[in-house]
């Protein structure tokens, strides 16, 4: 196990997903951000079944930094609960999760 995660973020806007990514890497809170710009999320909201067009980002970074990640994600995203989770990176190429290190703040 590392102390790298992948942090998933969901929204209804590629664009502003996209522009949040950047926001993110710029302030180092994430070395990077891959993003798939068309998804289908089907999940119960407000008592009823929806079935909408997201955005998904899969953002490297330290599991340190996750509790900000949420804090901004809560503060900025449009939604009012947003999709934030963080999953632990078991292993990897030493040489990438050392970059992820040197690029996160």
């Amino acid at each position: 196990m590392t102390d790298v995660v992948e942090v998933v973020i969901t929204a209804a806007d590629a664009d502003w997903l996209a522009a949040f990514t950047r926001r993110l890497v710029d302030d180092r809170l994430a070395a990077c951000g891959q993003q798939i710009a068309a998804i289908r999320s089907i999940y119960r909201w407000d008592g009823e079944v929806q079935d909408d067009p997201e955005a998904r980002v899969a953002l490297h970074t330290r599991a340190d930094l996750v509790p900000r990640i949420v804090e901004r994600a809560n503060a900025e995203h449009p939604y009012d609960v947003p999709c934030v989770l963080a999953m632990p990176v078991l292993a990897g190429n030493p040489a990438y999760l050392d970059w992820v290190r040197q690029q996160t703040a």
